[in-house]
């Protein structure tokens, strides 16, 4: 099981490290669903931290349909992004039918090289999720769908989570649980689901809030839960 903390600075980056994520999401705009982050930000996070991070691609928050200007944009932050040494960057596209718009991302995918890439949460909108999960597992450079299941929060999609595990078996693809999770209700989950990864962004900040500092014990407190699961098998 593998734990993904949404940083938005360096202090949260360095917090989530030093409390025990495996991974970190790095954003701005996490309100809005997380924006690109300035290049400063991500070159001194890279610096800080020594666990992989992945950083959002996402010009704007009006939708996950994007025109030509957006697509130079997004080239273009993913280019810098490539020289700073992030692991990878988290993108997504949809058609205005609500379809994975192929064409677009493997644009994106293309301009990323040798990056890992998560494909983000503009999965809950589509149209038919198993028809895109099979549109998404045909490009290798993609390894993991971030996904709530189609629902505000993952913890009312648990049914679907699980399906959404299945579907990925024998693929590269993995399932990264988030969006309304829970400390709390983390061990039900994924004992429900088999989710192999999951993100975790306000549950595990102060008040529960997205723009409060992360809490340490939180994050020990999730690796805690994992330990456990894995002692039972």
């Amino acid at each position: 099981m593998l734990l993904e903390v949404i940083a938005t600075n360096l202090a949260d980056a360095i917090a989530a490290e030093r409390s025990g994520a495996h991974r970190i999401e790095l954003v701005t705009g996490m309100l809005e669903g997380g924006l690109t982050p300035s290049i400063g930000l991500i070159e001194e996070v890279i610096r800080s931290v020594t666990i992989p991070v992945n950083v959002m691609v996402r010009p704007h928050s009006l939708s996950f349909v994007y025109g030509a200007e957006d697509l130079r944009t997004m080239r273009a932050d993913i280019r810098a992004i490539r020289g700073t040494g992030a692991a990878g960057i988290v993108v997504g596209a949809l058609t205005e039918d609500r379809k994975i718009d192929t064409a677009l991302l493997r644009v994106l995918i293309a301009e990323a090289e040798h990056l890992d890439v998560t494909f983000h949460r503009a999965f809950d909108e589509t149209e038919d999720q198993f028809e895109a999960l099979g549109e998404l597992a045909a490009f290798p450079q993609i390894s993991r769908v971030l996904t709530s299941g189609g629902q505000p929060s993952a913890l009312r999609a648990m049914g679907r989570i699980r399906s959404l595990v299945e579907a990925t078996e024998g693929t590269r693809l993995r399932i990264l649980a988030g969006a309304g999770l829970t400390v709390e209700a983390l061990p039900d989950f994924l004992r429900q689901t088999g989710a192999p990864e999951v993100h975790f962004g306000s549950a595990v900040r102060e008040d529960g809030h997205g723009l409060r500092p992360i809490v340490p014990e939180r994050i020990a407190s999730i690796r805690s839960i994992f330990e456990e699961l894995e002692r039972e098998g």
